[in-house]
């Protein structure tokens, strides 16, 4: 396949190797959270009082006193130490889609010069991390360095074993000195607790006495790729920025569409075992595994939790993939789109909203039409998502993110919402005025008497649409495989919270004009129907047809780059959303637009830059040394009077010369730096800096199918994709 000696050696090494070996795996009931400090572990080691305190904490956000922390802490650290913990940290998630952690030991030195260990109340409740150096919008100038980590009892401390010793990992949140949010934690438990206030008002106005706290939940399903570490070592795209710059398609791809649920490679499933059985260790309920639709393309999809554990749980998840990819010799790809001409990777988020006393309140059940409180809060999802859909995807903006979005295979960057056939008629019935029963799905019954009958869902899933109900949830289906789905998650629980409001002052006065609450349900659901309810769409979200009518019948936004999206964080009603829902203030709203736009240019600008370097110092070199061999091959023939053919030889030299006048182009064009503004800048790397990228792109994979497979440098699609 390669007679590169590097690749050749990578090859022979990949295809010979056996996987690693691993022990049977224990019983789940054996593992399963048995590296969490939970409420079962607090349970049998603190006194019933403090115990009680903690858990009142955990499901109501009730205050913990200093006192009770103490214990806490007391017997954290005794529990830690038992498994070989030194270290603690405080694990925080700064606005870079990663993880931040400061290590400090548990040791202190006595008067006497002995080393003894401590951990107190103080030193759990707060650390002090560097304040100035993350991301941080100008919330904080480079002399004003001190910020705070705060635990959070609400999600559980950890240890997270390596091979060099075990840490108690605290997740906490992070902020500045001054008290602004410098990170995705303090957003999400706000906006959750905002959601909380709006729907507890519209539940009491519904007439429900008994209203336990409401909490979103969150099920995160991660696509994501493995390569052969060996190979991404001789790929400097894949190491600095995730994605292969350069590549031309192989003969096979995924057109028979025969790796999509197909048998797990025997060395993928040795390494997915390994993976699982560390997330059960941590609390995480890993529910399924399997191929993708790319090959080398894999998924794995975790049971729902409450959405402040799912997203501290989906960072550790990506953490334990990475180091166990690398432990097995793969390197795992959480980039959206590696691999040009295949299918990129999301990550699906399912989200609903409910509590212990009225369940969960996105279950329609079988008489979706009777079901008030279903319906009102579906409804307030479809205003969110119709007045909120720009912010939306602003949140899963990235320059990543632009490769995937709006292919065949994601959502098009035109938020949009499905229903299915029996809810869009409930609410199309509500608008109009004559609701009739729905219809249920009915029975599958295939004329196979082995075949068991089961009851058929009421409407189909729609794999074109960004935003889809799925049976008692909705789906954000546009979320990138890197980011942190806490974004997205305070996007949908703030525009909830909003929109639950605006239905708790249009129910109180229909309510008050009439007493009965299924008229005055219906009259608030057809108001909201007539102004947002062409949001809703069911058909083909990536045809032509549905972008042209999207934006010129339906008024609606198409955002197709980062460049295009991240601008709505400006806008006036989202300052005025999360303002009003206490969720972000102005200046730490301004803070993310400011950082995720710095994110999206520098990682624009780092591509372009390697982009420039693979070519002029890997494919340049080894174009011309393969057509100095042609050239002199056709030249000895000529003079011993033999014709030959000299087509390739030509086309060699004059795509190697286009491609190096393109590079030029391209460093040419990373040269200016005189933007006006943010906006600017961001809309040059989109259409100007993006584009000669592509053109260096179009002449070196075309190089790559001229030149001799021996002497091309870097690792082939045909390898990286298919040699596992």
């Amino acid at each position: 396949m390669s007679g590169n000696a590097s690749r050749l050696a990578a090859i022979n090494a990949i295809t010979n190797a056996k996987p690693i070996s691993t022990e049977m795996p224990a019983p789940l009931n054996e593992i399963w959270a048995s590296d969490v400090f939970n409420l079962a572990t607090m349970e049998e080691s603190l006194s019933k009082n403090a115990f009680k305190a903690v858990k009142e904490t955990v499901h109501t956000g009730a205050v913990l006193d200093a006192a009770t922390a103490d214990v806490v802490a007391a017997a954290m650290k005794d529990w830690a130490l038992s498994k070989g913990a030194k270290f603690f940290s405080h694990i925080f998630y700064p606005m870079t889609n990663a993880t931040a952690e400061k290590h400090d030991g548990f040791i202190v030195t006595n008067s006497d010069g002995n080393a003894i260990t401590e951990f107190t109340g103080s030193l759990l409740i707060k650390g002090e991390p560097d304040g100035s150096s993350f991301p941080n919008g100008s919330l904080r100038m480079t002399n004003a360095a001190r910020g705070y980590t705060a635990w959070d009892p609400s999600s559980p401390a950890y240890i997270m074993n390596t091979p060099n010793g075990a840490t108690l990992m605290i997740p906490s949140v992070f902020m500045s000195w001054t008290g602004e949010a410098l990170d995705k934690k303090i957003p999400l438990l706000r906006s959750t607790s905002a959601m909380d206030k709006a729907a507890k008002k519209v539940l009491t106005l519904m007439g429900e006495t008994e209203i336990s706290p409401l909490n979103s939940s969150c099920g995160a399903e991660q696509e994501y790729f493995l390569v052969d570490e060996k190979f991404a070592a001789s790929r400097p795209d894949l190491l600095l920025a995730g994605r292969t710059l350069f590549g031309a398609q192989p003969a096979k791809g995924q057109q028979f569409d025969d790796h999509y649920f197909g048998a797990i490679p025997e060395r993928v499933q040795v390494f997915m075992q390994d993976f699982e059985d560390q997330l059960y260790r941590l609390g995480i309920p890993a529910k399924t595994h399997h191929n993708e639709v790319a090959p080398g393309q894999f998924e794995i999809a975790p049971y729902y939790e409450a959405a402040n554990v799912a997203a501290d749980h989906q960072q550790l998840l990506m953490t334990v993939l990475k180091k166990t990819a690398k432990k097995h010799g793969f390197l795992a790809l959480l980039h959206e789109k590696p691999f040009a001409g295949v299918n990129g990777s999301g990550k699906h988020v399912n989200w609903s909203v409910g509590n212990s006393t009225q369940g969960n309140l996105l279950d329609p059940g079988n008489t979706p039409e009777k079901n008030l409180n279903f319906l009102l809060f579906c409804g307030a999802v479809i205003r969110g998502v119709h007045k909120y859909g720009p912010l939306l995807r602003a949140t899963i903006a990235s320059a990543s993110n632009d490769h995937r979005l709006g292919a065949n295979e994601a959502p098009p960057a035109i938020l949009s919402v499905y229903l299915g056939d029996q809810l869009e008629k409930v609410f199309k019935d509500i608008q109009t005025g004559n609701l009739e029963p729905s219809v249920c799905g009915g029975v599958m019954d295939l004329g196979l008497s082995q075949i068991l009958t089961f009851t058929r869902d009421p409407g189909d899933r729609n794999r074109t649409s960004p935003f889809a109900f799925t049976g008692n949830r909705f789906e954000f289906r546009a979320v990138g495989s890197s980011q942190s789905v806490s974004g997205p998650l305070v996007a949908m629980n703030t525009m909830l919270a909003d929109s639950l409001e605006w239905i708790a002052g249009k129910l109180e006065t229909a309510l008050a004009a009439n007493s009965d609450h299924t008229v005055a349900v219906f009259a608030v659901l057809k108001e909201l129907m007539e102004e947002h309810g062409k949001v809703i769409f069911g058909g083909d979200g990536y045809s032509a047809e549905w972008h042209e009518k999207a934006v010129e019948e339906r008024g609606l936004k198409n955002t197709p780059t980062t460049a295009d999206a991240l601008p709505a964080f400006k806008d006036e009603s989202v300052q005025t959303l999360f303002e009003s829902t206490g969720v972000l203030s102005p200046i730490e709203l301004k803070s993310r637009y400011e950082v995720y736009s710095e994110q999206y240019i520098l990682s624009i600008e780092v591509e372009a830059k390697l982009a420039i370097d693979m070519a002029t110092t890997g494919i340049y070199p080894a174009a011309m040394g393969y057509l100095s061999e042609l050239t002199s091959a056709i030249n000895s023939a000529s003079s011993a009077g033999i014709s030959m053919d000299s087509s390739v030889a030509a086309s060699i030299a004059s795509n190697a010369d286009a491609m190096m006048k393109a590079v030029a182009s391209l460093q040419q064009a990373l040269q200016v730096h005189d933007f006006e503004c943010v906006e600017g800048h961001m809309r040059y790397c989109a259409d100007t800096i993006c584009g000669l990228m592509n053109d260096v792109r179009g002449y070196a994979d075309t190089l790559e199918g001229l030149v001799a497979d021996s002497a091309w440098p870097f690792p082939k699609y045909s390898e990286m994709l298919f040699i596992k």
